[in-house]
């Protein structure tokens, strides 16, 4: 008569999943704070249970074995359920709320929308901690949503993730930044053809695969400008400018932003780029959660405050037509 093998328990699931995807002993002790010892105790129970090693010495380290990999998303998708068990209250109180939650969002909007969404969230969940995460090429936030790690991601890509939640925020439009000694703002002028001929600064790409919302849409109307400069932080952007004769193609928000108090002027782009569009993503693992949907109407009702900050006197407007909806 075989022996019955023993029951995997949540945190035995956790050891797992770890293991599976750190590939280190050592790696899943410090990431769950539990000591060497615990880890490999669990990681030989797991073998008991299973049947299988898991995990296995490779040339660079442990690797899974292939019943191991085969584990990796039933586990995964276990652990995000727990996770909407654990969390799921009918009568969320964030006043009383301990939660850690997390967003994501391009560095951008770090001078405006950080700053507002903290003051809203400290106000109403003095207990909870928020994390915010940045944006780059080499981070798949899809993947963050995915598992768990992150609860929200803000965006304004011209194509999102079809598989991911959306819900629109606000929308801005699009204008050129430059340094108030610009030869554009000595003439007052700035044309398409001069736009498309100067040298451009423009942002690293936040996401594999997607293209800048600027480069997007002059592709659209087979057009192309001149882009000699490219930073990873956005936020240096306005400050590069200053000693250089570069175009900036930014919202008006951040635009202004700078201007206010930086030698630089916002001119009206000679094109009609489409409004930009912010909106927050969310997996499908957290759209009943409490805790999460308070989270999104917070963001929502925080972020209805940015739209109505007044324009700056270093503002050239001029007629522009009606900025098409996209």
């Amino acid at each position: 008569m075989s022996q019955q093998r023993e029951a995997i328990d949540t945190y035995l699931m956790r050891v797992l999943h770890t293991l599976l995807t750190e590939g280190s002993v050592t790696r899943t002790a410090v990431k769950l704070n539990q000591s060497q010892p615990a880890i490999s105790a669990a990681l030989r129970r797991l073998r008991d249970i299973t049947g299988d090693p898991l995990l296995v010495r490779g040339k660079t380290g442990m690797v899974p074995t292939e019943y191991g990999l085969r584990l990796l998303e039933p586990v995964q998708n276990a652990l995000g359920e727990i996770e909407r068990i654990k969390y799921q209250q009918r009568n969320f109180n964030p006043a009383t709320s301990i939660r850690t939650f997390r967003i994501a969002c391009p560095d951008y909007l770090n001078v405006l929308f950080v700053p507002t969404v903290v003051e809203c969230f400290r106000c109403a969940a003095p207990k909870a901690k928020l994390e915010f995460h940045s944006l780059g090429p080499a981070f798949d936030y899809e993947m963050e949503l995915e598992n768990g790690k992150l609860d929200i991601v803000i965006g304004n890509w011209p194509e999102p993730p079809e598989q991911l939640h959306l819900s629109n925020l606000f929308v801005d439009q699009i204008v050129c930044l430059m340094s108030t000694s610009h030869p554009f703002v000595k003439r007052d002028e700035l044309t398409l053809d001069a736009y498309l001929h100067a040298p451009h600064l423009a942002p690293t790409p936040y996401s594999v695969g997607q293209r800048g919302a600027i480069d997007v849409h002059l592709a659209r109307e087979r057009l192309k400008r001149q882009v000699v400069v490219t930073l990873p932080y956005f936020n240096v952007a306005p400050y590069v400018l200053i000693k250089s004769d570069l175009i900036f193609t930014t919202t008006r928000l951040f635009a202004d932003y700078y201007a206010r108090f930086l030698p630089l002027t916002v001119m009206p782009a000679p094109i009609d780029f489409p409004p930009m569009q912010y909106y927050q993503l969310w997996h499908e693992r957290v759209h009943y959660s409490d805790e999460v949907r308070w989270l999104r109407g917070l963001i929502t009702e925080a972020t209805k405050t940015l739209v109505s900050r007044p324009v700056s006197p270093r503002s050239i407007k001029r007629q522009q037509p009606a900025a098409a909806t996209t």
